[in-house]
């Protein structure tokens, strides 16, 4: 199962089976527009089914994902993890932290959705975009233990994550600075409910950093340093998630851009990001 917020971002769509319903039509669900609400929602496990149910028989509608309004909510938290790959750590000439990733949270005035222009601010000369894989927490959760991860996420989306970079090579203490300037971050366009990637299948697949055409930087979640669990063990330590926090996995690797390019994160069987530069 999918789900996706519409253009101007006030309609929930659930997506099964490559058709589109929407949320407000749902019996019981008609008041809820916040995905945390949503998937923290105690009959969220039970969502898929009744919409096969009560949509049986309906052709559903067509939904443009080109366009869809950032699936995170307006007050959500969004977590980052840093040179979590090593073709990441090496973009930047540095290792990989020994004890955990680097890690960082990012305003939610950063967010755009898909297809919205990215704006570079004159206060770098070195703007790069990442793709990154997101985790999307679906419990009120705390301290939660690495082989349990699952049992606390929702979903998982796609990112695509903007760096001031030259700002972090002056002082890696400047990274939340350096990724919080407005259209920074996109996340979307759906998110895809957990359960459609059983076992460790989610490792697998490919998440993929794209200018203009050309595969800058391509790995999976095997190639990361710090694994999906470890992360949300990681994150949960000592403070408390809420439904809707996002959790941004780190980057195979980034990519500079300039005005005029097209940017893409790719996220295999999850979803594609693309967005031009201005």
């Amino acid at each position: 199962m999918k789900l996706a917020k519409s253009g101007n971002g006030q309609d929930v769509f659930v997506g099964i089976d490559d058709r589109w319903f929407p949320l407000r039509e749902i019996s019981g669900y008609e008041s809820l527009t916040r995905v945390g609400d949503l998937v923290g929602d105690r009959r969220f496990g039970d969502l898929e089914a009744q919409v096969r149910r009560q949509a049986a028989g309906s052709d559903g509608l067509g939904v443009d994902l080109s366009n869809a309004a950032t699936i995170v909510d307006s007050d959500a938290g969004i977590w980052g993890a840093g040179l979590n790959y090593r073709r990441h750590s090496e973009d930047l000439d540095t290792e990989q932290p020994g004890y955990g990733p680097g890690s960082y949270l990012r305003p939610t005035s950063c967010l755009i959705g898909n297809g919205g222009t990215i704006r570079l601010p004159a206060q770098s000369r070195r703007v790069t975009a990442e793709a990154e894989l997101g985790l999307v927490v679906g419990t009120r959760c705390k301290d939660v233990p690495r082989d349990g991860w699952r049992s606390v996420i929702a979903g998982v989306t796609a990112v695509l994550d903007m760096t001031a970079e030259d700002a972090i090579r002056r002082n890696p203490r400047y990274i939340p600075w350096a990724k919080g300037f407005d259209t920074f971050c996109s996340i979307g366009p759906a998110l895809v409910t957990l359960d459609e990637f059983p076992g460790d299948s989610l490792d697998g697949i490919r998440i993929s950093t794209v200018r203009n055409g050309e595969v800058i930087a391509a790995a999976t979640p095997r190639d990361m340093k710090y694994d999906l669990g470890y992360l949300v063990e990681y994150f949960t330590m000592g403070r408390t998630l809420v439904p809707g926090t996002v959790i941004c996995t780190g980057t195979p690797g980034a990519v500079q851009i300039s005005p005029g390019d097209t940017v893409r994160a790719a996220v295999e069987g999850v979803g594609t990001l693309t967005h031009p530069v201005g």
